[in-house]
C-alpha cells in the first residue's frame, strides 16, 4: 500500500508540472484490490495500465518443479501472511491444466488446507471429472514445512546435498570457483538428468560417489585411449565425428564433479564433522543430552559457524520439546556473547515459529483451571502441541536394524546414514499405504495443523508397500506429486525418489558401482569412510584435470 502512495505522488508531481507520460505498472504476482482502490483515491487510477505478472512453476529437471520463491517461508510461517497461498493454487491449477485433474488430493497442515479449499473455491465442480485414469497424475500431496522442521536441521550427507550446503545451488545451477575448477573466474555448471555423470552420483551418499567417478573416469580414458588402434582414416573420422566432442565435454564435467567431491571432503575431514554428526544423530535418538549440551557450548565457545552452532541448539529444542529452562537461558546467553547481541532478533523469530524454546515451569493454576500469565504465540502454540519422541515412535523413525546398505540402499534413512528417517516422507509413505488419513488419529494428533485428503480414484493394490501397485491400476496412480510449502531439502528429494520409485530405482541403476572395502553400513564412523579416500580423489582430480 505504500508503494501505490509513491506511484501515485510521482504521477500527481508530473501533473503539477504539465509532464505527460504514459504508466504502466506491473504487480508480481497478481493485482489487489487495495491497490487499485489506493490508486483511485489518489485519482491517478484512469491514467496507469496495471498488468500482472504471473508466477508459476519452473522444471528444474524431468521430475523436479519449484514456484522459486525464497520469501515464502517467511512470509507465512513468521509474519501470517497469506498472500501466496493464491500464486500456489493457481500454480496446481495450471499444472492440471495439462496433466488433468487429480483425483487424490492429501493435505497437511494449515496452509496446505488453505490452497485445497481456494482450488476448490477457483474450480468448482471442474475438480470432478467422470473418468481420471485417462491423467496423469494420480495422488497429490500439500504439506506443510512447519509439519517437518527437523529433517532442514539434519547434515545432508547425499551427493546432491552435499553441494547444496557447500556450495549452494540456485534454480538447478551451482557455481565451482578456482578450487574446484582451477581457472580464476567461476564456472557455472547445470545439474540435471541430462548430465548422464551428476545423474547418476546425485542420490547417493556421498561414501559411495568416489567409486563411480572413479570407474567413469577410467571409462573415459579406454575410450579416448582406443582411437590409437585406429588403422583406417575413415574410424578416425567417425570418431571425430561422432565421439570426440561428448567425451571431451564428460571430461570436463567429470573434473568438476571430481573437483568439488575433494573440496567437500577436505572440509568435511578438517574439522570436527565426525564429533558434529554423532551428536546430530544422538539428539535424533533422544541420548546422551548432557554430552551434547557439553559440545554445544564448545561449539560456541569456538565461535564455531553460527549456523551450525544454532541448527543444534534448535534440533535440540524439537526433538526434547523445548530445552529444560536453565539450559536454554544459559545457551541463549553464551550464543549472544559470542556471536553478537543482534540475534536476539533471531532467537526470539525461532521462538514464534515454534523451533527454538524452553521447556516452561509448571504454571500455578487459577480457580477455574487456566494457567497465570500464560503467553503463547499463535504459531508456537500450534507447535507445541507436536511431539518427536510421539511422532519417531509411531513413524518408526529411527531404524532399529544397524545394517543399512549405503550402496543399494533400500530404505529413506540412508540419505542420513541410517540414523534417521525424514517426517515428511514417513508421513507420505504412510498416507499412500492407507489411501488416507483413517486409522492414523494416533500420529496425526502430534502434527502442527489439521489433515485433510479426498480420494476419487482407489488402487485395486491389496495392502502394504507404497510400491506393490497392481497392473489393474490405472496409470496414473504410480505418479505421486508432492508440494512442499515452504521449500524442502535435496534429502528428501532423494528419499521420496526411493519411496515413491521403490527400491528397483536404486538397485537397478547402481547395481554396476563396485564395491568399496570402508562404510559397508551406516554405523560406521565418518572419518573411516572419507579418509581413505581424500588422497585417491586428490590424485584422481590431478590426472583428470591435467
Amino acid at each position: 500500500m505504500t508503494t501505490m502512495k509513491y506511484i501515485a505522488d510521482h504521477i500527481n508531481n508530473d501533473k503539477i508540472y504539465n509532464q505527460k507520460r504514459k504508466y504502466k505498472v506491473v504487480m508480481v504476482p497478481r493485482k489487489l484490490h487495495v491497490c487499485e482502490m489506493i490508486l483511485e483515491n489518489e485519482g491517478v487510477y484512469g491514467d496507469i495500465d496495471i498488468l500482472e505478472l504471473n508466477l508459476d512453476l519452473i522444471p528444474l529437471d524431468r521430475d523436479l518443479l519449484s514456484l522459486e520463491m525464497p520469501d515464502f517461508f517467511r512470509t507465512f510461517y513468521l509474519d501470517s501472511d497469506y498472500v501466496w497461498i493464491h500464486t500456489v493454487a493457481k500454480s496446481l491449477i495450471g499444472l492440471q491444466a495439462f496433466t488433468g485433474m487429480i483425483p487424490n488430493i492429501y493435505c497437511i497442515g494449515k496452509g496446505a488446507k488453505m490452497v485445497y479449499d481456494l482450488m476448490d473455491t477457483i474450480l468448482g465442480e471442474k475438480m470432478v471429472e467422470p473418468e481420471y485414469s485417462r491423467n496423469e497424475i494420480g495422488s497429490l500431496f500439500i504439506i506443510d514445512r512447519n509439519v517437518d522442521f527437523v529433517t532442514p536441521l539434519c547434515s545432508q550427507l547425499t551427493y546432491e546435498g552435499l553441494l547444496d550446503e557447500t556450495f549452494g545451488i540456485s534454480s538447478g545451477f551451482i557455481e565451482f570457483g578456482k578450487e574446484v575448477s582451477g581457472k580464476d573466474q567461476t564456472t557455472k555448471l547445470l545439474l540435471t538428468s541430462q548430465d548422464e555423470i551428476f545423474e547418476e552420483v546425485r542420490n547417493r551418499h556421498v561414501s559411495n560417489v568416489f567409486g563411480y567417478l572413479s570407474t567413469k573416469a577410467k571409462s573415459l580414458q579406454t575410450d579416448f585411449d582406443k582411437r590409437h588402434g585406429f588403422t583406417s582414416v575413415g574410424d578416425m573420422k567417425n570418431f571425430v565425428a561422432n565421439e570426440l566432442r561428448n567425451l571431451k565435454q564428460q571430461k570436463s564435467v567429470l573434473a568438476q564433479h571430481i573437483g568439488a567431491c575433494e573440496v567437500i571432503l577436505n572440509r568435511k575431514t578438517k574439522g570436527d564433522f565426525e564429533e558434529y554428526l554423532q551428536t546430530e544423530h544422538s539428539l535424533l535418538e533422544g541420548s546422551g543430552m548432557r554430552e551434547n549440551l557439553n559440545y554445544i557450548e564448545e561449539l560456541i565457545y569456538k565461535q564455531h559457524s553460527l549456523i551450525q552452532t544454532l541448527k543444534l541448539i534448535c534440533l535440540m529444542s524439537l526433538t526434547q520439546d523445548g530445552i529444560p529452562s536453565r539450559d536454554y537461558k544459559s545457551l541463549k546467553t553464551q550464543y549472544l556473547q559470542s556471536h553478537g547481541f543482534e540475534h536476539m532478533l533471531t532467537f526470539y523469530n525461532l521462538k514464534r515459529l515454534g523451533i527454538l524454546k524452553g521447556q516452561e515451569s509448571q504454571l500455578p493454576q487459577q480457580q477455574g483451571g487456566t494457567p497465570l500469565n500464560k503467553v503463547t504465540s499463535g504459531v508456537a502454540s500450534i507447535t507445541s502441541r507436536s511431539s518427536y519422541k510421539n511422532l519417531c515412535k509411531r513413524l518408526n523413525l529411527i531404524p532399529k536394524s544397524d545394517e543399512i546398505n549405503l550402496k543399494s540402499p533400500t530404505d529413506m534413512s540412508y540419505v542420513f546414514s541410517g540414523a534417521y528417517s525424514p517426517i515428511s516422507c514417513k508421513l507420505i509413505d504412510q498416507v499412500l499405504n492407507k489411501e488416507g488419513f483413517l486409522g492414523m488419529d494416533d500420529i496425526t494428533k502430534h502434527l502442527p495443523g489439521p489433515t485433510f485428503s479426498k480420494v476419487r480414484l482407489k488402487q485395486s493394490r491389496a495392502k502394504g508397500s507404497s510400491q506393490s501397485f497392481k497392473t489393474a491400476d490405472p496409470p496414473c496412480l504410480k505418479v505421486v506429486l508432492v508440494y512442499f510449502l515452504g521449500g524442502c531439502t535435496f534429502s528428501e528429494i532423494s528419499a521420496l525418489r526411493i519411496q515413491i520409485l521403490g527400491s528397483n530405482y536404486c538397485n537397478d541403476k547402481w547395481k554396476h558401482i563396485p564395491r568399496i572395502s570402508d562404510g559397508e553400513t551406516a554405523k560406521l564412523k565418518f572419518s573411516k569412510i572419507t579418509l581413505p579416500l581424500e588422497k585417491k580423489i586428490s590424485r584422481l582430480s590431478k590426472n583428470v584435470l591435467h
